[in-house]
């Protein structure tokens, strides 16, 4: 039998089939599944139907077997049983902090691993999820940067961090119970700030997204989902239009000589470029406003001129400014702003007409806070100075 699995591309290897055998349905988008049904025997005029039937088995009740999909016959749900599976990845170990974070380490094809959090808060439930494992960006604030970048997550495992947690919190509905906003909504939000650049992974996260706002599944609106990026500038606009979630900015400084130095892609996309990308988005997106996010680093971004100089900056943007106190991990390079500075720079901001919220560190005590993200099989298993020799730093 020929293989009909999608092609993938891994980081820094060459394009390679999936090895033969079943097909994982999970990642799949409603066309991509549609053409996989028929190229396995599904006959054409009913896999639209089909692929309606299972997707809300999937994605609208959690169900990982075929033969509970009872409105399929028995027949086709043992044909199914034999050609596909539904897979997502595994938790290898949860955590659980003193606030109620939960941190997932999750394993995927080929042993590798990476990081969830999910945040409990009383009005929403936000997962903060992975699309890399490792990052190529190096910012010299965040644990993840001292990883060596493995490869681009698929749609399959990015989506699957999402099954996984709402099997964790048992939130499934039950069928009947109705699915999506009428269901259960313990994980209301999703946010892309975990391990990696998901606009270096852009199709797979698409792809991804497209599954989690999907109103006969996950049913998450697009303002529900917010994507963080360092600032790879040609596909901000590709975001706006594919994806059109929310955006977050990972900005962090004021001028080009720190932010080169902070997060090193503003050596080849510096901050009028990136702000020039970023002027089109909430139109061309319809988001209300974009969110930059601001660590806070003593002696290095937090001085009243550098408060200044952002709202300077980003005059006429629609914007919110998220501050975050500087979450610190072992062997890092900076320390936390002082809280009192840390306000002042919130008051500059926000009497210059910007809400401007100081983001509350949550799980700290299991690593789990901002920045902090990285697979504990690769703290274990290598040094920074380990990682840096092989990246030829």
């Amino acid at each position: 039998m020929t293989n009909t699995a999608p092609i993938t591309q891994d980081v820094l290897t060459i394009p390679r089939k999936l090895p033969e055998g079943p097909v994982n349905i999970v990642g799949l988008t409603r066309d991509r599944l549609r053409e996989v049904l028929i190229a396995h025997g599904t006959p054409e005029k009913q896999a639209r139907m089909r692929v309606n039937q299972i997707w809300q088995w999937v994605y609208g009740w959690g169900v990982r077997d075929f033969a509970e999909m009872t409105n399929l016959s028995k027949a086709y749900r043992a044909e199914l049983a034999e050609k596909f599976v539904i897979q997502i990845p595994e938790i290898v170990n949860r955590e659980i902090s003193a606030d109620g974070t939960r941190k997932y380490l999750v394993r995927i094809a080929g042993g590798h691993e990476v990081e969830v959090v999910y945040i409990p808060e009383t009005d929403r439930g936000t997962l903060c999820i992975s699309s890399q494992v490792g990052c190529t960006l190096t910012c010299s604030f965040c644990h993840t940067g001292t990883q060596k970048l493995v490869r681009n997550l698929t749609a399959g495992e990015i989506i699957g961090q999402v099954m996984l947690a709402r099997d964790d919190l048992d939130e499934w509905p039950t069928k009947g119970q109705g699915f999506g906003t009428e269901g259960p909504r313990l994980l209301s939000n999703i946010v892309l700030m975990g391990m990696g650049e998901p606009l270096y992974n852009f199709d797979n996260v698409r792809d991804a997204m497209k599954i989690a706002m999907d109103g006969e599944g996950i049913a998450l609106s697009r303002r529900r989902i917010t994507l963080s990026t360092s600032g790879i500038v040609p596909e901000i606009h590709k975001t706006a239009e594919e994806i059109g979630c929310m955006l977050a900015v990972s900005f962090h400084a004021t001028t080009d000589e720190v932010r080169d130095k902070l997060v090193p892609i503003n050596r080849k996309w510096n901050i009028a470029a990136l702000l020039e990308a970023l002027r089109d988005y909430p139109k061309a997106s319809n988001s209300e406003r974009i969110t930059f996010e601001y660590v806070m680093l003593k002696d290095v971004n937090d001085s009243d001129e550098d408060a200044r100089r952002l709202v300077k900056l980003i005059k006429g943007i629609p914007a919110k400014i998220n501050l975050i106190p500087f979450n610190e991990w072992p062997g890092a390079p900076h320390q936390r702003s002082d809280w009192e500075r840390i306000e002042r720079f919130a008051d500059i901001v926000y009497k210059a007409g910007y809400a401007s919220p100081i983001r509350t560190p949550r799980g700290e005590d299991i690593m789990a806070a901002c920045g902090q993200l990285k697979s504990a099989t690769e703290r274990a298993r290598k040094s920074r100075k380990d990682i840096e020799a092989e990246a030829g730093l």
